[in-house]
C-alpha cells in the first residue's frame, strides 16, 4: 500500500505554473507594478520606489535553473503566497449585470515607449465602454487556442507549487513530453530527492484510459509499472490536477472556462503589465484581482505570463485571499514553463514505457 501511495504521486498537475527560476526584471509600465511582483536594480523602479501593492513584499532575486542532470539549487519565492480550486467562505456576490455601478476601477497600464506588440498580446487592450474586464484576456484566449494550432508538440521542463488541504508543497521539477493529438504526455520528476526518477505516461484512448506509472527504489522493485485511473485516490495524491490537464494549452482552456464563469459578476479588476521577462523571454503579464472574498470567486489575485513570441502562457500564479487583515495572501499554486522547444517531432516512442531510455519495468 505505502508504494502504492508513493507511486500516485507521479500524476501531474498543471496549470500552470512555479518559482521564477530565471525570471528577470519586473513588467516596466508607466511607473506601476503588478502587486507584489518583484523589482530588480535593472528593472523601472515603481514611482515612489515601492510597488502599488498593499501585500508587496521586499525584491528577492529567485534561484538559477541548473541542468536537469543536477539537483535543482535552493530558491527563494519572491511572492508571498491563492487560485483556481480554492473557494472563499465569504457569501456569494449576487449576479450583477456589467458594468456595476460604483464598482471598482479599471485601468490597463500602458507604456508608450515599448515595441510595438505582437498580434496576440496585441489583443490585451482597454475593454470597449460597458465592457466587462475580462473582455480583453478572453478574447486573447479565444485567439491563442486558434493560433496553437501548428503546435503538435513541445518538450520542457515545468516547475510547479501547490498548496494541497491547507498546505503548501515544495517546489517540483518535472521534464515533459507533450504530444497534442493524439493528446500524450511524458513525464520525470527532477527533483525533489523523494520524487527523483519517477516517470509516468498517459495517452488518451489508450490503457482503458489509465495513466502509466513507476516509483524508485524499493518500490519500483516491488511493483514495477502500475496502471492507475488518472482521478484515482493514489494518482490525485498529492496533487491538485491530473496528467490529463498538464500543457500550456490546457491552462488556455482553463481560462476560458473560469474567465466566462466570472463574467457573470462584477468586481474583476485586471492590468496588463508590458515587457515583463520570463527566463530571458520577453513576456507580457496580465494581472486579475477579485478585491472582495466571493464563494463564486476562486482566487484573491492571479497572474499570466504570456510568451510574446508564442501567444502562450508560460506561467500561472494564484493567490488566495489573506486570512487576516494586514496579512499577505497565501500561494494556491503556481507553475512555469520554461526551456522550452516547440514542434521537436515527439514519436510514439516518445509516449511508450517499452523505450529503453525509460526506466518503466
Amino acid at each position: 500500500m505505502r508504494g502504492s501511495i508513493l507511486i500516485g504521486a507521479i500524476a501531474i498537475a498543471v496549470l500552470a505554473f512555479s518559482i521564477g527560476l530565471t525570471v528577470e526584471g519586473t513588467a516596466q509600465t508607466t511607473g506601476q507594478s503588478p502587486q507584489g511582483f518583484p523589482t530588480y536594480p535593472a528593472a523601472q523602479p515603481p514611482q515612489g520606489g515601492q510597488p502599488s501593492s498593499p501585500y508587496a513584499q521586499p525584491a528577492q532575486r529567485p534561484g538559477t535553473y541548473v541542468p536537469p542532470s543536477d539537483r535543482p539549487q535552493p530558491v527563494t519565492n519572491p511572492y508571498q503566497p491563492g487560485g483556481w480550486g480554492s473557494r472563499s467562505q465569504a457569501q456569494p456576490q449576487a449576479r450583477t449585470p456589467w458594468p456595476a455601478s460604483g464598482g471598482p476601477a479599471h485601468r490597463l497600464a500602458q507604456n508608450p515607449s515599448a515595441p510595438a506588440q505582437p498580434r496576440g498580446t496585441a489583443l490585451l487592450q482597454p475593454p470597449a465602454p460597458n465592457e466587462h474586464p475580462l473582455m480583453p484576456l478572453l478574447r486573447w484566449a479565444r485567439d491563442a487556442r486558434k493560433s496553437a494550432e501548428p503546435i503538435k508538440d513541445y518538450t520542457a521542463v515545468l516547475v510547479k507549487r501547490e498548496r494541497i488541504d491547507g498546505e503548501l508543497g515544495e517546489e517540483q521539477y518535472l521534464f515533459l513530453k507533450l504530444r497534442h493529438e493524439p493528446f500524450s504526455a511524458y513525464t520525470y520528476f527532477m527533483a525533489p530527492a523523494s520524487l527523483k526518477g519517477q516517470e509516468a505516461i498517459y495517452i488518451d484512448g489508450k490503457n482503458n484510459g489509465d495513466l502509466w506509472a513507476h516509483g524508485t527504489g524499493v518500490e519500483k522493485t516491488m511493483f514495477g509499472t502500475v496502471s492507475l485511473a488518472p482521478t484515482g485516490r493514489f494518482a490525485m495524491r498529492g496533487q491538485r490536477y491530473p496528467i490529463t490537464q498538464i500543457g500550456m494549452l490546457r491552462l488556455v482552456d482553463r481560462i476560458i472556462e473560469v474567465g466566462e464563469k466570472d463574467l457573470e459578476y462584477a468586481e474583476s479588476e485586471v492590468k496588463i503589465f508590458r515587457n515583463a521577462t520570463l527566463n530571458n523571454r520577453r513576456c507580457t503579464c496580465v494581472q486579475i484581482i477579485h478585491p472582495v472574498p466571493r464563494s463564486n470567486f476562486l482566487f484573491n489575485i492571479a497572474r499570466i505570463f504570456i510568451d510574446d513570441e508564442w501567444n502562450l502562457p508560460v506561467r500561472y500564479e494564484a493567490y488566495d485571499w489573506p486570512r487576516q487583515p494586514g496579512e499577505a495572501p497565501e500561494l494556491i499554486e503556481q507553475y512555469t514553463y520554461v526551456n522550452v522547444k516547440l514542434n521537436v517531432g515527439l514519436k510514439d516512442a516518445d509516449f511508450d514505457i517499452r523505450n529503453p531510455n525509460y526506466a518503466f519495468r
